[in-house]
C-alpha cells in the first residue's frame, strides 16, 4: 500500500540565541509530504503562517484512471530528549497526551476522524513496551511522569538510566542529597486514517494548528557586539536578514546597545521534494506578523505586503527547496 505522510516534521527545533537565558524553543510541523506516487497531483496550496494559527488548504487531483485508497498520516512535531527539561519548550495542545498543537484536518469540508499512535524511543530504538509495562505514560510532557519514574524500583531507575529513558539528577538544595529522574526519551505521535482519492475528482484538503513559538526576551539583532561572531551568522542566514530589516531595528534601538524587542519565532516544514506527480501547481503563501509595529523576517522572493501586518508569496508549477523560519520582533512596551 502506498502512504502519504501529512504535514512531516523536523523534531524540537534548535532555539535561536537571545539576549538573556529565558528562550523557549520552537517545534517545526508543516505541511503535506507525499512519500513517492506518480498517481496524484497537488493542483494547489494555500498557506497561512502566524504566531498564533497555521491554515492550509490543499487540492488534489488522482490522475491515475482509477481510485486510490491510502493510509494518510499526519506525524506531530517530535518532543524530548536529554535537554528537554533544560530549554522550556510552548506546547499549545498543554496537557493533551496525543494532539500537541491541536491539529484538526477537514476533507471536502467534513472532519475527520483519526487514529494515533505513539513511540518512545532512545537513539532510534523503541523502548514503548518497557515503559508501558511500568505504568510511566509515553507523554512526557503531561503531569505525573516524573512521579511514575521516582516511584520504580531502584533496579528499574538503574535501567532506565542506562537505556537513556531517563537522566538522574543528584543535588543537595539545603535538605540532604536528592536524586531525580527526568525523562529524556523522544515521544513520536502520529495521527492516521484512510482516505480515498476518487479518480479523475478534485479532493480539497484542509488542516490547521496552533504552532510551537520558540520565543525570548530579548534579541541580539542590532547588537552591535555580536555582529561579528557566529552567533549572528547562524542568526541572518536562517531568516534571511537584510539591510531594511535592520534598519527597521535601529529606528527603535537608536543608540542603545540591544534593541528593545522580544522575538517569537515559528518553524514550518516547507521542503517537501519531487514526492507527488509534479510540482505544487498553484502555491500561495501569507505571513502574517500579527500588529503593525511588529518586524518580521523570513526567507522567500517576491513578497509582496497586502495588508498592516502580512505579506504574500506566489508560485506557480513550484517545489520549495527549503524549509520556512520566521522571525517576528515585538517592541518592548515603553519603561514608565
Amino acid at each position: 500500500m502506498k502512504h502519504i505522510l501529512l504535514a512531516a516534521l523536523l523534531g524540537a527545533a534548535l532555539a535561536a540565541p537571545a539576549v538573556a537565558n529565558d528562550s523557549t524553543a520552537e517545534l517545526a510541523a508543516g505541511g503535506l509530504v507525499l512519500t513517492r506516487t506518480d498517481a496524484i497531483v497537488m493542483k494547489s496550496e494555500d498557506l497561512y503562517i502566524s504566531a498564533e494559527a497555521v491554515r492550509v488548504r490543499y487540492v488534489f487531483l488522482n490522475t491515475s484512471g482509477k481510485d486510490v485508497t491510502t493510509r494518510v498520516a499526519f506525524p506531530m512535531p517530535d518532543i524530548g530528549g536529554p535537554a528537554f527539561y533544560y530549554h522550556e519548550t510552548h506546547i499549545p495542545g498543554g496537557e493533551d497526551p496525543a494532539n500537541l498543537l491541536a491539529f484538526r484536518t477537514l476533507v471536502d469540508g467534513k472532519a475527520v476522524k483519526m487514529a494515533f499512535e505513539q513511540k518512545a524511543l532512545v537513539d532510534d530504538v523503541d523502548h514503548t513496551a518497557w515503559l508501558t509495562a511500568r505504568g510511566v505514560p509515553l507523554a512526557l510532557h503531561v503531569d505525573g511522569v516524573i512521579a511514575r519514574l521516582e516511584a520504580l524500583s531502584p533496579a528499574d531507575q538503574d535501567e532506565a538510566v542506562r537505556l537513556g529513558l531517563a537522566l538522574l539528577d543528584e543535588y543537595d538544595a539545603g535538605k540532604g542529597w536528592e536524586k531525580h529522574f527526568n525523562p529524556a526519551w523522544i515521544l513520536k505521535t502520529t495521527f492516521h486514517w484512510e482516505q480515498t482519492f476518487p479518480a479523475g475528482r478534485e479532493i480539497v484538503v484542509e488542516h490547521s494548528y496552533r504552532p510551537a513559538t520558540g520565543g525570548s526576551v530579548g534579541t541580539i539583532v542590532g547588537s552591535s557586539s555580536v555582529r561579528a561572531t557566529p552567533q549572528w551568522d547562524e542568526v541572518r542566514d536562517r531568516y534571511c536578514i537584510d539591510a531594511a530589516f535592520l534598519a527597521g531595528v535601529k529606528k527603535v534601538q537608536g543608540t542603545a546597545e540591544y534593541a528593545p524587542f522580544t522575538e517569537q519565532r515559528v518553524a514550518y516544514v516547507l521542503k517537501t521534494g519531487g514526492n507527488w506527480a509534479g510540482p505544487i501547481g498553484d502555491f500561495r503563501m501569507v505571513i502574517d506578523k500579527g500588529a503593525p509595529a511588529n518586524l518580521v523576517s523570513f526567507c522567500a522572493s517576491g513578497v509582496k505586503k497586502i495588508g498592516p501586518t502580512s505579506f504574500e508569496v506566489r508560485k506557480t508549477n513550484w517545489t520549495p527547496d527549503r524549509d520556512l523560519s520566521i522571525l517576528i520582533l515585538k517592541p518592548l512596551p515603553p519603561a514608565e
